[in-house]
């Protein structure tokens, strides 16, 4: 399969990340052969592979057996793309990254078992590979806390009166739980001490936390063309993000009274909203937190023993700040 071009600059990991690739398509044997094609395709549309690629590089801080690696890079994707189907399902979202989505092309009850199909691929290459219990009970644990973070959202979905730490809450689940996830596998399934893979999971955490910031930055500011899925699509679902609430904060007089509106919310109004958010500061705001995220995870990244892995890890989650990567 194709890796995307970014890692071109990256030899030292470009080939693992396409055994990764490879791995997950020989894995997925769903004898439904046209949802099979289908997730394969997604699989291989040129996702940025950052989950795993976190992990390749912090499991080479030791030396360690690579192809052991490669199949939980590849567990940790396939759980990437289980998430991203069922959150398609959820939003009703025609499209992922530029090509229909699974639930348009076969339905949401199809598109459901191809996720859940994908997390039996997932617990399959962890049970194969995992070194002992604790990295099986770490993913079990990330698994519930992004679920949770999901449920979070869903259920404060229009809610005009959610906080910025309900929002991190939903976030951590959601993306940050995935990093984090990922950096710790990669760091304890190579053999590293629990109090290294605990630090690596704790700079992964707040990389996802700051990724997840600058998506949802990127929907006021950026075309559906440019990040891969339709724009503005959160207010119209009430799902309220970061620069909306922190320019709830600042002035709820002109917000709110469009958001009530809820999915009934015209096109003019949300552009109405939109400017607000850029004219309140939200924006900025954001993008300040999120620098502030990127800045902490690059101090614990430095603290890092000086290897080749070390120097590619800071200049990928750099990179990410001004998205990049």
């Amino acid at each position: 399969m194709k890796i995307n071009a970014i890692w071109d600059q990256y030899p030292m990991i470009k080939d693992e990340l396409g055994q990764t690739l490879d791995l997950m398509a020989q894995n997925i044997r769903a004898d439904n052969q046209p949802i099979a094609q289908a997730i394969l395709h997604m699989v291989g549309s040129g996702g940025k592979l950052l989950r795993p690629a976190y992990l390749l590089l912090f499991s080479m801080f030791k030396a360690t057996d690579r192809h052991k690696m490669i199949a939980l890079a590849a567990a940790v994707e396939t759980l990437h793309t289980a998430t991203l189907i069922h959150d398609d399902v959820i939003d009703s979202s025609p499209t992922r990254r530029g090509s229909i989505s699974i639930q348009e092309q076969f339905g949401q009850s199809t598109a459901v078992y191809s996720g859940d199909y994908l997390f039996i691929v997932c617990f399959r290459l962890m049970s194969k590979y995992a070194g002992d219990f604790r990295g099986i009970e770490r993913y079990s644990q990330h698994m519930e806390a992004i679920l949770n973070g999901e449920m979070a959202q869903t259920s404060e979905r229009y809610d005009v009166n959610i906080s910025i730490d309900q929002y991190f809450k939903q976030v951590s689940g959601k993306t940050g739980q995935l990093f984090s996830l990922a950096a710790f596998l990669g760091a304890y399934e190579s053999g590293n001490t629990i109090a290294f893979a605990k630090r690596a999971e704790q700079i992964g955490l707040k990389i996802g936390i700051a990724f997840q910031l600058l998506d949802d930055i990127l929907d006021y500011t950026d075309t559906s063309q440019e990040i891969g899925k339709p724009i503005h699509k959160d207010i119209r679902e009430g799902i309220y993000s970061a620069p909306l609430i922190l320019a709830m904060a600042q002035d709820r007089t002109a917000l709110v009274p469009l958001l009530k509106k809820q999915a009934q919310i015209n096109d003019q109004d949300l552009l109405i909203a939109i400017k607000l958010v850029i004219k309140l500061g939200g924006i900025k705001q954001a993008k300040t937190i999120a620098d502030n995220y990127t800045q902490e995870a690059l101090i614990g990244l430095k603290e890092l023993p000086d290897l080749p892995a070390k120097k590619i890890l800071i200049e990928i989650t750099s990179a990410l700040l001004e998205r990049r990567f």
